[in-house]
């Protein structure tokens, strides 16, 4: 038994772990019909039951990533912990998010990329930023006038 084990509320117990209330709340109404209410007794558990399939996944994604002799888990032992699981009409979905999710850091890279080409300081640009909103400004008040 850790040291932290049977502490309740010490880092690292189940009781800590949950999602934001407001999320959820907000994410269930609008998936009710306008005319119906969620309970809040009925959002925590809604909550309760994401917060055990979230444990029932990544466990089953451990044992897949050990088995396969990883230290991480990736991506795809969550895909297949899903089949394993019987939740195989899921991974159709997480595999469409992941590839959105990919695009996104290819995205953000691409970014990096061209800030890094510029072959300026991040104070250079910062400056040059600066003498374009002032030009903006001075064109607009002219503008005004």
């Amino acid at each position: 038994m850790s040291d932290r084990e049977g502490h309740p509320g010490a880092p690292g117990t189940d009781e800590e772990l949950s999602l934001p209330k407001a999320t959820v709340g907000k994410m269930i109404a609008e998936l009710l019909p306008s005319d119906v209410s969620c309970a809040k007794e009925t959002r925590d558990l809604v909550i309760e039951c994401c917060v055990e399939f979230i444990h029932l996944i990544s466990s089953e994604a451990n044992e897949i990533c050990e088995q396969e002799s990883k230290k991480t888990i990736a991506p795809e032992h969550i895909i297949t912990a899903l089949k394993r699981l019987g939740f195989e009409s899921f991974t159709e979905e997480v595999q469409d998010v992941l590839k959105d999710h990919k695009q996104q850091q290819k995205d953000r890279e691409k970014k990096v990329s061209k800030f890094e080409l510029s072959g300026l300081t991040e104070e250079e640009l910062l400056r040059r930023q600066e003498e374009l909103f002032a030009a903006s400004r001075a064109k607009f008040q002219t503008a005004q006038q």
